[in-house]
């Protein structure tokens, strides 16, 4: 199983659950309908990777503030990239299709780091960037769906097993990338650099 790295030890999440439209400018750029309910979907195990790689010129990024769940609970916290291929993703809307194709191919769950969070979930917003160039970035108050709801409602027909993580939705700023770029992520707590990462496509 692929894993991440959480206090520094390795970690098999068995999936990742990734909330869809939870930003109100990120639902205005892609022209999408606001949901009535929580957009909810999965990748399993196989999506997960440490590398962030190059597809083709239809796949986007997403970044998004990612919780690991322990004991039901969110325990750390984390950054990840939501990699999508858009054209599938157009393709599966358009005819009612489900969006694995899209969604949950393997390496499309691009994960940071991992570390214990026992602070106000309130206090948390980040920013990535690319090349050096702010490219997105989003706050608590942002959130349609707020992380303790977001755990609730998975919970309420799917269980949550320790090491699984909760992609928490994108901000606008979403796009393609090549081969070469340089992403680098920053989640803040009360505007204090708690956690970075990086990536270069490859």
């Amino acid at each position: 199983m692929n894993s991440i790295k959480y206090n520094k030890e390795l970690v098999y999440p068995s999936k990742v659950v990734c909330v869809g439209r939870n930003y109100v400018e990120h639902i205005k750029e892609l022209n999408n309908e606001t949901p009535s309910q929580m957009v909810l979907f999965n990748k399993p195990n196989s999506a997960i990777t440490n590398e962030l790689k190059f597809f083709s010129d239809t796949h986007r990024f997403e970044g998004e503030l990612c919780f690991l769940i322990k004991d039901k609970k969110i325990a750390g916290i984390g950054f990840g990239l939501d990699l999508t291929n858009a054209d599938a993703q157009a393709y599966a809307k358009a005819k009612g299709l489900p969006w694995e194709r899209a969604k949950a191919f393997n390496g499309s769950a691009v994960m940071s780091h991992f570390i214990d969070f026992n602070g106000n979930l309130e206090d948390l917003s980040f920013k990535l960037f690319i090349n050096g160039k702010l490219q997105q970035e989003a706050n608590f108050d942002l959130m349609i769906y707020k992380p303790l709801t977001i755990v609730e409602e998975i919970e309420s027909f799917l269980s949550l097993e320790d090491n699984d993580i909760i992609m928490s939705g994108t901000p606008k700023g979403v796009g393609s990338y090549k081969i070469g770029d340089r992403f680098s992520a920053i989640i803040y707590e009360k505007g204090k650099e708690i956690l970075n990462c990086e990536w270069r496509v490859v």
